[in-house]
């Protein structure tokens, strides 16, 4: 019986570490690109002193973050590896802030080209780089306001009346905040967050769309512009799959077998959570003309210095 709970527990870690290696693979791979990406986005001076690529850096940046934390937390919680109340909260902290960044900074560079295509006179005095860096500000005030809520709380948890700051459970937001406050608020900000930028990319794209049938519009710019607001709506849409990607969990883990659920949910975690992440560094660093010559440069010469002996 000793030999057989040996062999069964052995057996349920390589389980364990086999389905690390599945999406740790596939993450290093996104955060090279992406990490590529930010390098080649602050090697020359048009992409630092143009408003659009400014807010792609800031975009591709959260993106990143969330990416390497939620792979993280990921490894942790497959291998079954508990952490203290205050590591967790950091860890927590970080994935709630990145991850609204994204929605809001793709309100603000659909507001862009919404002003590039329907006002283009007027589109250097009201896109300005000041300005620019003032809404990635807010959008990054915006998005911590929730972290302030979430450590008042904190309070509904009894921390007084632990023996020891170790977690019983794996770090996890619901573990963190066990609330029924907690849970609810977290649904109605993500709820009006989500849309509220439905709404804003919507009424972008269809100003967008209802410009380009105007005989004064550049055709070729409407064209992109409409283009570009189509993939931030599907960028928007993967985002709030990734917040929806627990519950539904939940919901599949009552019908189906544990391994069958374990499955899916690799599945998910790439599909939903980490191929939202490195869309970005597809979208702009393959679709814009400016940028792919220097990524492709980048990646080429890292690839080829790692690879030389």
């Amino acid at each position: 019986m000793s030999n057989v709970s040996v062999l069964s527990a052995d057996r349920r870690f390589l389980e364990r570490a086999m389905l690390c290696s599945v999406t740790t693979v596939p993450c290093c791979v996104f955060l090279f690109v992406n990490c590529t990406m930010l390098f080649s986005l602050r090697s020359k001076a048009v992409f630092r002193d143009t408003c659009r690529y400014v807010l792609v850096y800031n975009l591709l940046l959260a993106d990143t973050v969330q990416l390497a934390v939620s792979q993280v937390l990921y490894i942790l919680a497959a291998l079954r590896l508990r952490l203290t109340y205050p590591v967790c909260g950091v860890f927590i902290t970080f994935s709630h802030i990145v991850l609204r960044i994204s929605p809001v900074t793709l309100v603000v560079m659909s507001f862009d080209r919404y002003v590039a295509v329907c006002y283009p006179l007027q589109h250097a005095t009201i896109v300005t780089m000041g300005k620019t860096r003032g809404a990635i500000c807010v959008i990054w005030a915006i998005c911590s306001m929730n972290v302030f809520s979430h450590i008042s709380l904190l309070r509904e948890n009894p921390f007084e009346g632990l023996n020891s700051l170790q977690m019983e459970r794996v770090c996890s937001a619901e573990n963190m905040l066990r609330g029924p406050v907690a849970a609810m608020f977290d649904k109605v900000y993500e709820f009006t967050l989500f849309i509220s930028a439905g709404v804003s990319v919507s009424f972008s794209y269809i100003g967008v769309l209802v410009a380009a049938r105007s005989a004064s519009t550049d055709k070729v710019s409407a064209r992109k512009a409409h283009k570009t607001l189509l993939l931030h709506l599907v960028q928007l849409g993967l985002s709030l799959s990734s917040t929806m990607f627990k519950p539904l969990l939940g919901v599949i883990s009552q019908i189906i077998d544990r391994i069958t659920l374990v499955r899916i949910s690799v599945l998910f975690y790439v599909c939903v959570v980490m191929l939202p992440r490195c869309l970005s560094s597809l979208i702009y660093g393959l679709g814009d003309q400016t940028i792919r010559p220097v990524l492709l440069h980048h990646l080429t010469s890292s690839v080829s210095t790692r690879v030389a002996p």
